[in-house]
């Protein structure tokens, strides 16, 4: 089975299954449902508009990303949570924090958790050892992102380098926090509280790493077997679903739950192995994945019709 063209993957998807019966639309955000414009990263019209036509007949939406919760909602929360005007299912920190979008009184928007896979006591002494064999080898500009499973708390980064501190907080404003000491200052926050992802970056130049061509710049470490597919499993079990009769896009390697949805989407130019369970299909950008979803609200309205 190969991508075909989106308008034949989708009446064939429509088709062969139960998607008229409640069957969900699971997205990527970055580079799938949302692109950067100006400046600022935004759901184009389309997307929004063929999503709250799409819920309003009965389909949940939701979204499975890399984004913390508190991101997701200080960059957009209010315009995702407007699609459904109700409780948003949200697979976020690559599987391993499932929750829901929710309102509160205050017409604000919260997290509320409903499953989570925190790392080990091995899985942190590991990243630890990692972390001081690079600074051993003179690889002093890591930095390490950690994501507790507190939402509220948000992204913390640490760095051994007191002197990079306002460098690390001007350049990466999604963080709460920026904290800097050795490696037992990093353990210390690493297993005061329940940590669910934790995202290793290497900020020294191409030919600064010449030297380490096995160390890899960048990395995102969550607890064993958990990532994107692994969390799409856990909540449809949950629901007590069946994702092959569920649409799923994404952009990247990281976006695996692809494989277990009947319809595929790869958004972008990305060579991409994973193949849905009844069809794959390939478009160009969220422009056009707004495109497919009208089109997919316009065929189940039919479908409901006859």
């Amino acid at each position: 089975m190969s991508c075909v063209p989106w308008k034949e993957a989708l009446r064939e998807f429509a088709a062969s299954s139960r998607f008229r019966d409640g069957g969900a639309i699971v997205t990527d955000l970055d580079g799938t449902a949302v692109h950067e414009h100006e400046g600022r990263i935004i759901i184009p019209h389309n997307v929004s508009h063929a999503l709250e036509r799409l819920s309003e007949q009965g389909h949940p939406i939701i979204i499975n990303t890399l984004r913390f919760p508190l991101n997701v909602i200080g960059t957009f929360g209010q315009e995702w949570y407007a699609i459904t005007n109700a409780p948003l299912p949200l697979i976020s920190m690559n599987g391993s924090l499932i929750g829901h979008l929710t309102e509160c009184p205050s017409g604000g928007i919260a997290f509320e958790e409903t499953d989570a896979r925190v790392l080990s006591a091995a899985e942190i002494d590991e990243i630890l050892t990692n972390v001081e064999w690079l600074m051993s080898c003179g690889l002093d500009k890591v930095l390490v992102f950690y994501y507790p499973r507190d939402w509220r708390l948000g992204e913390r980064i640490w760095t051994a380098d007191c002197d990079r501190v306002a460098h690390v907080r001007h350049k990466y404003l999604s963080a709460s926090e920026v904290v800097c000491g050795g490696v037992d200052q990093l353990q210390g926050r690493l297993t005061e509280r329940d940590i669910c992802m934790v995202f290793l970056l290497i900020e020294h130049s191409q030919d600064e790493l010449m030297a380490y061509q096995h160390v890899q710049p960048n990395s995102f470490i969550t607890p064993a077997g958990v990532d994107k597919r692994d969390g799409l499993r856990r909540l449809a079990a949950r629901l007590g679903a069946d994702t092959t009769d569920w649409l799923g896009a994404g952009d990247t390697l990281m976006d695996n739950f692809l494989e277990e949805v009947g319809l595929a989407v790869h958004v972008g130019s990305a060579d991409l192995p994973f193949l849905g369970r009844r069809q794959t299909a390939r478009i160009e950008n969220s422009i056009e994945l707004g495109n497919l979803f009208n089109e997919l609200a316009q065929l189940d309205k039919r479908a409901r019709a006859t």
